[in-house]
């Protein structure tokens, strides 16, 4: 006869942390991507963002024709530094020889990713075929991907959009098409070429593709993320496998941080004081000019400090300062001068 014994079977729940991951690259479990920028997303930049919490980095894009034509700006951008890592540098063009040719110079270099762009919307870019203008020949995007998975011994990763205009989404079978042939992450940004960066980013389709079952590689969403309250509400929703943060984090990367603070205690950190956007905006400029040459490193410089002190009263003359000055001591006088001012207003 059975009989009932008082003993009784513990069970654990274990708690199974995904860790994403790009070929052998681990990022955690939750990666926040530094979006690759034209003309923004420098060493300097990618440095003060990195030291606030970005988890991989992204080159500015850079022309396959210009790295073979050996343009000095294009081989510029191939500069990468062990304190980014993991970075991606990310080509574009619309040839398929050059782009293996390209490929196989950024491999030299060793960065831990190639990316491909086929999103870029801007006409010049288009225009050669390349970028965004991909998204209307998936044969070509499909061929030139091949061409570079075989020029490289690194891993392959794309960004790009939803589809040309609103009527050619193809997003869906992009994303599969390049799984099959070896491309080990996906960036898309939730707009189709024609939106350019007007409207609204629709993440629906970048969950859509995340959570189609012939989808195994990472997917990262794009578009429109300010805060951290959105990029909790993508990842629940979506499911997607990271961010990948573009325009909000000009003149703000203290974002990644705050991000990753709110997602682990659901409150915000403190944000930025005056003299926290002194010392980045300083480091940013030091950057700047050790990177490129005082000259052009204090020039290129300029397009930041509004976005660095945006919301500051009374600071036109401030600015005006910063952004005409060619003498490498008043700027760091200046920028050095902004936080007791301020405080002494009650700013």
């Amino acid at each position: 006869m059975y009989q009932a014994s008082n003993s009784y079977i513990r069970t654990k729940f274990v708690v199974r942390i995904v860790v994403v991951k790009i070929g052998n690259i681990e990022l955690g479990e939750f990666p926040l991507l530094l979006a690759p920028m034209e003309d923004v997303s420098d060493p300097p930049f990618r440095y003060v963002c990195k030291q606030n919490g970005a988890d991989m980095m992204y080159t500015e894009f850079i022309s396959s024709e210009g790295l073979i034509r050996d343009a000095i700006k294009s081989r510029k951008k191939l500069d990468i530094f062990d304190y980014e890592r993991p970075v991606g540098i990310q080509i574009f063009g619309g040839d398929e020889d050059a782009m293996a040719m390209s490929a196989k110079i950024v491999d030299a270099t060793n960065p831990d990713v190639v990316d491909i762009n086929f999103g870029c919307p801007v006409k010049k870019v288009v225009c050669k075929g390349a970028g965004a203008g991909v998204l209307k020949d998936i044969e070509l995007m499909v061929r030139l991907t091949k061409a570079v998975i075989k020029s490289t011994t690194k891993p392959v990763t794309v960004k790009t959009r939803l589809g040309w205009d609103e009527k050619s989404i193809n997003i869906m079978e992009v994303a599969e098409r390049l799984q099959d042939i070896g491309v080990q992450a996906l960036s898309i940004h939730g707009r189709t070429r024609s939106q350019m960066y007007k409207g609204s980013a629709d993440w629906t389709m970048i969950g859509a593709v995340k959570n189609n079952p012939r989808i195994k590689i990472p997917i990262f969403g794009n578009g429109d993320i300010e805060t951290p309250e959105q990029v909790l509400d993508m990842k629940n929703k979506h499911g997607v496998d990271g961010i990948m943060i573009g325009r909000a984090s000009i003149g703000y990367p203290w974002i990644f941080n705050e991000i990753k603070h709110f997602a682990k205690t659901g409150a915000h950190l403190a944000p930025p004081t005056i003299a926290d956007r002194v010392e980045v905006c300083k480091t940013h400029l030091l950057k700047s000019v050790e990177w490129k040459g005082e000259k052009l490193g204090i020039v290129e410089m300029r397009r930041h400090y509004t976005n660095y002190f945006r919301g500051l009263d009374h600071f036109k003359e401030t600015r005006m300062i910063l952004v005409t000055s060619d003498s490498l001591p008043q700027l760091i006088d200046t920028i050095e001068g902004i936080a007791p001012r301020y405080e002494m207003q009650g700013a």
